[in-house]
């Protein structure tokens, strides 16, 4: 073994193995370098040009969205070799089949991926800080990311929250869609771009929401969202933190993905407990997760053990306590937590494949 790693002719090395890894690894170089271009063609409206399925040669496209035609021949045999497109030799024409039109062309779709890769973005953005967060050890704030996490965030959350919120998680909770039809009162906690409360004001007119973030441009950005939607009125956005909202007596208390990411999520949960009525709920929305990290150790896990490191952890090491619960944390360690704030009711209430969706009450 020299300085460079072991000889190719060391009988230690498995061959096939090493070829097997290698063909892993050419399928990520392709796809890590093609996440430049899907955010390219979503930028550009690329593929919102080509969504109605119909063939288009690389001048027409280039006509149509106002680039550059040899730039778009490039970026149009790119995603073909990536299967997002297909290529007919014969017409020397592409297409984009519906399948891919509704992940990558319409916003609403509970299959729309390019806000993912606008999160992708504001990683390799931030890879200085992170690396120096793994030297330290100390965290990086939220707000201390490239703008692409925040709008990243709320792009790529929004679908799957049109497909299951008001379907599907709120029913699952005892009672919860009762008193919202009746009129409730409800705070969304770590709410963002605002995405999340405005769902739920849209579809319980009755109800008074309050969303919080202690991030000041995402609460101007969900502001503008609410009035754009003529909801001004019925829903109130506030910068405040997670141990110290404003209001009382609230019916549920909603927390998207936000509670692994606290530094003191313990402290969260006694200081949303101490905001609740007695017979109020808390809906708390967690990343998709097995106890056990063996367990986790597939597609799904791989994005989220990404994301914590980049996000989420960071985020709870630049908060006091410090806690990192990480967006694998499992069920059983939310459950301590959420018990440790002085809940005595946890149970999940239902899944999807990509999340855990947790009821607690005092």
């Amino acid at each position: 073994m020299d300085a460079t790693g072991p000889a190719l002719s060391s009988p230690a090395l498995d061959m096939e193995k090493l070829q097997a890894f290698m063909g892993k690894a050419v399928g990520d170089m392709g796809a890590a370098l093609h996440a430049v271009l899907i955010l390219l063609g979503d930028r550009l409206g690329l593929y919102k040009a080509m969504a109605d399925g119909q063939p288009t040669t690389p001048s027409e496209l280039a006509h149509t969205t106002g680039t550059s035609e040899r730039y778009i021949r490039e970026w149009l045999n790119a995603n073909a070799a990536s299967g997002y497109l297909l290529y007919n030799a014969s017409t020397e024409t592409y297409t984009l089949p519906p399948e891919q039109a509704l992940a990558l062309a319409v916003e609403d779709s509970p299959a729309f991926l390019p806000g993912y890769f606008q999160i992708v973005s504001a990683c390799f953005h931030d890879a200085d800080k992170i690396a120096e967060a793994f030297r330290t050890g100390h965290g990086v704030g939220w707000h201390e990311h490239h703008h692409d996490l925040f709008h990243g965030t709320e792009r790529f959350f929004r679908p799957g929250y049109l497909a299951h919120l008001i379907s599907g998680w709120i029913p699952a909770l005892d009672g919860v869609e009762e008193k919202l039809k009746r009129g409730g009162k409800v705070a969304d906690i770590g709410c963002g771009l605002g995405a999340s409360t405005i769902l739920m004001a849209k579809a319980y007119p009755r109800s008074e929401f309050f969303g919080f973030d202690y991030h000041p441009a995402s609460i101007d950005l969900a502001r503008a969202s609410a009035q754009r939607e003529g909801l001004s009125g019925r829903i109130h956005f506030d910068v405040a933190p997670a141990k110290d909202y404003p209001g009382r007596d609230y019916d549920l208390v909603a927390f998207f993905d936000c509670l692994h990411d606290m530094g003191d999520p313990a402290g969260a949960a006694a200081f949303v407990r101490s905001t609740m009525k007695s017979d109020g709920t808390w809906m708390i929305v967690e990343p998709f997760a097995d106890d056990a990290v063996e367990n986790n150790l597939n597609p799904v896990g791989r994005i989220f053990y990404s994301a914590s490191t980049m996000l989420c952890v960071p985020a709870s090491l630049a908060q006091e306590v410090g806690t990192a619960l990480g967006a694998q944390a499992g069920e059983k360690r939310i459950s301590e937590v959420v018990r440790a704030g002085g809940f005595t009711h946890f149970r999940k209430a239902t899944e999807t494949p990509f999340n855990l969706i947790f009821e607690a009450r005092p």
